[in-house]
């Protein structure tokens, strides 16, 4: 089952329990979804590559708008947004821990070669792309400056 169906299928779910933040969450994602199908120059599927990069986007929007509530003295807005976010993140693949990220960045690195900081923007392309849904590209980009220095 793909990451669409799944979601088609949890919508039926969360009607049933009457959960209105997950089904109004769940109905954001498989909006952004069925526009990302029937995309110009798309062909009418949907990859859980894209699909995870869709909701990584989502994700980091919600966490985005929370502070902004916060800040504005919203607690309620804010609290809206971080459940939202929540039910989002159920569908993103087990977020790395800090040891593994390290891991994995030294790994990419040694693969690249890289030895200096000149050298970050091979190692951010290719990191990236492995890492895609798996860590926040602020937390990559913090990791890979700190390994080269």
């Amino acid at each position: 089952m793909d990451l669409f169906e799944k979601i088609s299928a949890d919508i039926k779910s969360a009607m049933l329990a009457k959960d209105k933040v997950r089904l109004e969450t769940l109905r954001g994602i498989k909006k952004e979804f069925l526009e990302a199908k029937t995309a110009k120059g798309g062909d009418g599927t949907l990859s859980d590559d894209v699909a995870t990069k869709i909701l990584v986007k989502m994700v980091k929007q919600r966490k985005e708008s929370a502070s902004i509530y916060a800040s504005q003295n919203r607690a309620d807005l804010s609290e809206n947004e971080l459940a939202e976010a929540a039910v989002i993140e159920e569908y993103l693949p087990k977020q790395l821990s800090e040891e593994e990220l390290t891991a994995e960045l030294q790994k990419i690195i040694a693969e690249v070669g890289a030895t200096s900081a000149k050298e970050m923007g091979k190692v951010m392309g290719v990191a990236s792309k492995a890492l895609a849904g798996r860590a926040e590209g602020k937390a990559i980009s913090a990791k890979v400056k700190e390994l080269l220095a």
